[in-house]
């Protein structure tokens, strides 16, 4: 199954640490003057960004009204149960363990964005 297939064409942003994750969320640092109000249809966070954690950058994104809702799928390699715990308390949707295999790793992901990108119903837009 690709992404083509299935009709998800959104646009790919990937970041390289929580700093990041939290400037392009919120327009700040290197992207000062993005639209913010164009959130994310999907946020897939890893636990464990340089910088700033991923449970930072989850709490960040659940207390601002502009973000509060955009469903965050914590991608991770952790299976400890504090960490699924924890995630989930601060309001992430779903918590997934990265497969090892790169070829799982790929196919977990698609699965991932068929079910938020069309299966699920999206947070109707604020204008």
């Amino acid at each position: 199954m690709t992404l083509a297939e299935n009709n998800v064409l959104n646009e790919v942003v990937v970041v390289s640490d929580g700093v990041e994750a939290l400037d392009y969320m919120f327009g700040s640092g290197a992207y000062v003057g993005r639209d913010v109000r164009d959130v994310p249809a999907l946020v897939l966070l890893d636990l464990k960004l340089p910088k700033l954690g991923g449970l930072d950058v989850l709490r960040r994104i659940r207390s601002d009204e502009r973000t509060a809702l955009v469903p965050v799928v914590i991608l991770t390699s952790s299976s400890e149960e504090e960490d699924i715990v924890a995630s989930l308390q601060n309001g992430a949707n779903s918590y997934v363990r990265k497969p090892v295999d790169f070829s799982r790793f790929v196919e977990q992901v698609q699965r991932l964005q068929v079910y938020w990108l069309l299966v699920n119903e999206p947070v109707p837009r604020r204008s």
